[in-house]
């Protein structure tokens, strides 16, 4: 076990001396952000405190509020998503040089200004997330990472069958209905497509809105038109929208907020 400097210990261990509690109980404490050194809050358990330095605990500190969180992220083209923390690691060495994961973009510094959700920023946060809402690469858009397993359960018993938004910039002429074809009468992977809502948002912006999305569907779906996507944004999952996150920050999922 590595020492600290001489004369020093543990924060999680002065916390609980100092207030009769159990190391993990302090340590909570101390994830929770209730903890301050001199005045500044210090988030690591193992951080070391000297005899004059002055530790407190919040008087509002509480166990209630280390709930689980969830945060919905704006993906810029270019990152990838759809691996959790665990499968991310296993995955770094078979990463094509470039290939930039989208946690890397989580972080207190690309929290949303404004979040409505008013929840505090804290380190962990940011530990144990879960992806279930993957997202191809080259495209932009909505991505869910969770710590909550309630949220992951649901997402990954029910991603089939939530209703996912996307726009599509394309470029090209669409063929002759080639919008009720969009809408209805195309194959993909050999099985035909049950009808999709399908419509132009501009001369060359479609919007579309259709659940058990495979990957490569939208843009067979458009070449099988005489169309090319050009950029593809996921705007909403479920009853959960993208709304204003710009793009490359976050948002809290607000406890109102259900997919």
């Amino acid at each position: 076990m590595t020492e600290g400097p001489a004369g020093t210990e543990r924060l999680a261990k002065r916390v609980a001396a100092d207030h009769g509690l159990s190391r993990s109980t302090a340590e909570s404490y101390i994830d929770g952000g209730f903890v301050r050194v001199d005045g500044a809050v210090v988030e690591a358990p193992g951080a070391r405190v000297a005899p004059q330095q002055r530790v407190q605990l919040a008087p509002n500190a509480s166990l209630d509020a280390l709930e689980p969180v969830t945060l919905l992220l704006h993906k810029p083209p270019g990152f990838e998503a759809g691996l959790g923390l665990a499968q991310a690691g296993a995955a770094h060495a078979s990463r094509s040089q470039g290939e930039r994961p989208a946690l890397s973009l989580l972080g207190p510094a690309s929290h949303m200004a404004g979040d409505a959700a008013e929840t505090r920023v804290l380190q962990r946060h940011f530990r144990q997330l879960e992806c279930f809402t993957p997202l191809p690469t080259p495209a932009s858009g909505l991505v869910v990472f969770t710590q909550d397993k309630r949220i992951a359960r649901k997402l990954a018993e029910d991603i089939e069958s939530l209703e996912q938004e996307c726009t599509v910039e394309v470029a090209g002429q669409i063929a002759d209905g080639g919008l009720q074809k969009l809408c209805h009468g195309l194959s993909f992977n050999g099985r035909p497509l049950p009808p999709i809502k399908v419509s132009w948002q501009s001369e060359a912006r479609l919007r579309f809105a259709l659940k058990g999305i495979r990957p490569g569907q939208i843009p067979a779906m458009c070449e099988a038109v005489g169309l090319r996507v050009v950029a593809l944004k996921r705007i909403r999952i479920g009853r959960v929208p993208l709304a204003k996150v710009p793009e490359g920050q976050w948002r809290y999922l607000q406890a109102w907020e259900k997919f």
